[in-house]
């Protein structure tokens, strides 16, 4: 049963560990809107579609993020489709052998993570997507060089996410001991680090193959958003 709940991630999250983060009901749960974009439907009945449906609202697109196939009910239309994969640690991950510059980060530093996602597109990161789960980052001359954190997050497992490096400060390796540390962290509470990663982001799949994660699926992505919006850009 607990592996079944890898299967939709978001929905596995948002009934459970963050469920304070969340908005909907039993049918259907988004994140709230300045937590993250995320949302997902119990299954593919149409009743729970349509409780989806309600939570989009117009021009605030949602991500969908499942192994199964993603059924649209009819008030929305996917404006972005891809495929990715879901990696899993094989054994629990070792911390890295140099940590001594890793920090914590904080609401402090919400500012900083956001500027540095934004930049790097590690995924959707909204201004309190840092709380999410913890974050760490490594400061080169003051300045945020790369962060690593967790995302969702439910009994057994926690995701790692949101890691991303400044251009001005690839090539270091800070992304490789950023994940480690994380995916060592959710080990040391005896929980099981999975991540995501674009099936054409060959270079983050080596990566994390070096660190200990074997795929276990490949997973749906889309942006949904209410169809009217879409009829609306066309006409602009």
């Amino acid at each position: 049963m607990a592996t079944n709940l890898l299967d939709r991630p978001v929905w596995s999250s948002l009934c459970t560990a963050h469920a304070e983060l969340s908005l909907g009901g039993d049918l259907a749960r988004r994140y709230k809107p300045d937590v993250n974009r995320f949302a997902s439907a119990r299954d593919d009945s149409e009743a729970a579609l349509q409780a989806l449906a309600r939570l989009v609202q117009p021009s605030d697109p949602v991500f969908i993020l499942q192994v199964p196939d993603i059924r649209l009910p009819s008030a929305l239309i996917a404006i972005k489709q891809a495929t990715g994969v879901q990696m899993i640690a094989e054994a629990p991950v070792a911390p890295p052998d140099e940590a001594a510059d890793i920090v914590a980060l904080s609401d402090r530093d919400a500012a900083e993570m956001l500027a540095l996602a934004t930049l790097t597109e590690p995924g959707p990161f909204l201004r309190h997507t840092h709380r999410m789960g913890r974050f760490f980052g490594i400061r080169i001359d003051g300045r945020l060089a790369a962060m690593a954190g967790e995302r969702f997050h439910f009994p057994g497992y926690t995701e790692v996410s949101g890691v991303c490096t400044h251009p001005d400060f690839r090539g270091r390796g800070l992304a490789r001991r950023l994940s480690r540390h994380v995916a060592a962290g959710i080990a040391a509470r005896g929980e099981a680090a999975f991540l995501h990663a674009w099936k054409s982001n060959e270079a983050a799949i080596a990566l994390y193959r070096a660190l200990g994660f074997r795929w276990r699926r490949d997973v749906n992505v889309a942006v949904l958003e209410r169809a009217s919006d879409s009829s609306a850009r066309r006409h602009d």
